[in-house]
């Protein structure tokens, strides 16, 4: 259908990837242990917007110029990155709270603010978008008619894979925090060990290239 082939061989490829560790899955991680479930789950409904701003701009052949352009490449990754490293940022500056409640746990974060995380993150992330252009393709037949078609059908699969992996991710780390009792303390210092990767992560982000 569409020209797509090796469909079967494309969801476990997608599913493998998506379960990789990345910037996507530490931020579903820390929301999710630091404040529950639904915190994880906001976060990867954003990463999953995210992923389809990515899809449909492949599709449509923008992301091509990312492939092309080393100006507007530098651009998003330089964005991306400090968006990043401002996440980073935000974590490593969280407190304990006062002298009166010195183990108060971090201030929650509402979820529409966890959601623009997780799609801000994603979307200023030129890898992803790289990505769809080197991997997909591999699945459409040269000689298919609807190949922008096929290309959003791929994409939406493997987001549909990505977000049920994200969902099961979120809870099993709320899960796990649970049974631990994480105390106050020990989500602070989750902030900011995670914090210390994001930086890593933007770092990374920034001196990456095109190819």
């Amino acid at each position: 259908m569409f020209g797509i082939h090796d469909l079967a061989l494309f969801v476990i490829s997608g599913l493998l990837l998506n379960m990789m560790p990345g910037p996507d899955s530490l931020l579903i991680m820390t929301r999710s242990a630091s404040q529950g479930w639904r915190a994880g789950v906001a976060a990867t409904w954003g990463i999953g917007a995210g992923t389809m701003v990515h899809i449909v701009a492949a599709a449509l052949g923008l992301s091509a110029i990312l492939a092309t352009s080393a100006t507007a490449f530098t651009v998003v990754k330089s964005v991306g990155a400090a968006y990043i490293l401002y996440l980073a940022y935000g974590m490593l500056r969280s407190k304990s709270g006062g002298a009166a409640v010195p183990l108060a746990a971090p201030a929650p974060m509402v979820y529409r603010r966890i959601f623009a995380q997780g799609f801000l993150t994603n979307v200023f992330n030129p890898k992803v978008a790289l990505f769809f252009l080197a991997f997909v393709p591999q699945f459409i037949d040269s000689a298919s008619p609807t190949k922008a078609l096929a290309f959003i059908v791929l994409g939406l699969v493997f987001n549909i894979n990505g977000m049920l992996w994200a969902h099961a991710l979120a809870l099993m780390t709320a899960q796990a925090s649970t049974r631990i009792k994480a105390s106050p303390l020990v989500s602070l210092w989750l902030n900011r060990v995670t914090g210390g990767l994001f930086i890593g992560l933007g770092v990374k982000l920034a001196l990456s290239k095109q190819h």
